[in-house]
This record gives C-alpha cells, structure tokens and sequence, in this order.
C-alpha cells in the first residue's frame, strides 16, 4: 500500500490512514471477530508465549491475547544498577544521534525531533537538540504495555494529533517521517531528581499508528494494580507499566540530552552489522539494523550523574506521587 497507493492513489491512501478506518474498521475485523479465532497453538506459533500471561483462559479474541498482561516481574528481569535505561517494551530497537559529529548519527528519517514533539511546547528544542535518540518498533505479536526506561518527575505531558501511518520499515522508508506526523503521546521526565537515573531530561514518545485505536495511560507502581493517569510533578518508576496500546503494531521513541546516555555496545555494533538483510539498510542506502529487545532489559547508561550524594526517592511516600492534575 506505502509504495503504490501512496503515488497513485492518495485519496484512498488518506483514508486508509483516517481514524475512523484505521481504528473502527479495520481494527474491529482483525481484532475483535471471534470467527475463526486461532487455536491456543495457532498463537504460539505468532510468537506468543501464553506460559507468562496472566489468565490466557481469558483470551477469546485476538484483541484480548494483544492486550495481555504478562508476569513481568518474574519474565523479565531488570538490572538493579539506577542509572541503567531499559527498553520501554518488547520491540526491535535502532539507537541514534541527532549530532552530525557522533559516529551513530542519522540523517531525520525516521522523525524531525521538532515535529515529534509539537510546535507547541518549543521550549523542549534546545533541550534535545543534538541529543540521542532511541526507536522502540512493536510488532503485533509483542507484548504492547509501555513500561517506564527511567525513574524521575513528570516536567510535561500532552497529546498531538495526527494521522495513522503504518510503523513497518516499509512504510518508514517511503514515507518521511512518520513517527512525528502519526498521533502521539509525549512525556518530558527529570531523571535528574532524588532517586531518579540521573541520565537528564527524557522525552519518552509513544506512537499510535495503523490499527491502534488508543494509547491509555496506566501507570502502576505495583504490577497492574490501581492502573492511573500521569499528572505533573508524579515520582515515575522505571520499570513498572506507564500505558497500553490498543490494538495494531506501533512505535516508542526516547529523546535524551546530548552527551547524558551511554548506548550498550552490542545495540550500536549491531546498527552497521555486514551481510544482515534490513528494510531500513535499503531505504538508507547503508548498513542499519535493528536489535530485538525485551522490556525493561538495559538499552544503556548514565554518563555522568548530577548529584552524586542524592537521597533515595521520596516514592515511598504516598504524597510523593500526586501533583497537579493534568
């Protein structure tokens, strides 16, 4: 559809991309039509592992195996190190620079950082200007809750509307930036507080795109229980869930201040791996390939920490967790 609708079709092509087809239609034949629901299976061969989910009993649609929730806490660990960033979700990751000096740097494909995080809130420019970047991409078959890839306080949060373009390599290739022209939600969280991962300012970016019908925000301190809303100046855990994507395949993207995060090695050596087939190496015309990734694992690390004396969060503080409302 990217690469032959798009140019001689436009008009069916923009109303593919519409809400009202992407999410109610389109959404609801894939997703809610128990006919023909596949077998427990039929699921696993997807990818699907139903031993860490929560009551698979409870899956009789395809949206309900989506929208799982899974022992997170038992399947997948997080280091205990706090200034390690983890993976926000169970995705394939591509790391990046948006400075022209840095060996990992990437010419604005996939987002202009500007556009990402709306026109309106100007005063996060300068603040992430030349900085690096992370782009989470989640396939159908993932685990779609978002979990938090820092600790910190809530600086800004807000919702940009848009289209709902597809996030597959393909569709990235043919279309310029994408990510920043899809609906999305943007959080701006300091990590550099007490308790907090000490890698800076951190613009965590959630992306809807094709068949996603919304991006609900429940944060939970404690597996799932009393799932809630993001409200300014809130203390965020790294590692527990932040929201939910429903349903479709979608992207995150983190934002972080120049010269304040440390990419693992293996994420950037895998970026420029030789003889490795990639959509994204044929639309950039060079080497670029993406790392499978589980939520919560370590994606990288502080570089330098504010504060070396902090004292521990105040999150075990009721109080501490509620600020204004946004």
């Amino acid at each position: 559809m990217y690469s032959t609708a798009r140019e001689n079709a436009p008009r069916f092509f923009r109303v593919i991309t519409s809400a009202r087809i992407s999410n109610d239609l389109l959404a609801f034949i894939k997703f809610d039509a128990k006919i023909g629901f596949p077998s427990r299976s039929s699921i696993e061969s997807f990818g699907v592992n139903l031993r860490e989910c929560l009551n698979p009993s409870e899956f009789t649609t395809l949206r309900k195996v989506f929208e799982r929730r899974i022992r997170y806490w038992d399947c997948r660990p997080m280091s205990n190190e706090p200034t390690d960033v983890v993976s926000p979700a169970d995705s394939k990751v591509i790391v990046g620079s948006l400075n022209n000096t840095s060996d990992i740097f990437l010419k604005e494909k996939f987002f202009n950082f500007e556009e990402l995080l709306g026109k309106e809130s100007k005063r996060w420019f300068e603040i992430f200007e030349a900085g690096d970047f992370a782009v989470f991409r989640l396939t159908p078959e993932k685990y779609h809750y978002n979990h938090m890839p820092v600790s910190g306080l809530v600086l800004d949060h807000y919702e940009i509307s848009g289209d709902y373009h597809s996030c597959n390599p393909s569709a990235v290739v043919n279309v310029v930036t994408p990510f920043s022209k899809n609906r999305r939600i943007v959080t701006i969280i300091d990590s550099d507080v007490p308790g907090g991962t000490g890698v800076g300012i951190v613009a965590m970016v959630e992306v809807a795109a094709l068949m996603i019908g919304d991006i609900v925000q429940a944060y939970s301190e404690y597996r799932y229980d009393n799932p809630g809303p993001l409200m300014l100046d809130m203390f965020l855990k790294k590692g527990v869930p932040k929201s939910l994507y429903r349903p479709g395949s979608s992207t995150d993207v983190l934002l972080f201040q120049r010269d304040r995060i440390k990419f693992c090695d293996d994420l950037v050596e895998n970026l420029r791996l030789s003889g490795v087939t990639s959509r994204f190496s044929e639309g950039f015309g060079r080497p670029l390939v993406e790392t499978e990734v589980t939520v919560r694992s370590t994606i990288g690390y502080a570089t330098q920490r504010s504060g070396q004396n902090l004292p521990p969060s105040p999150a075990d503080d009721e109080s501490s967790h509620w600020g204004r409302d946004l």
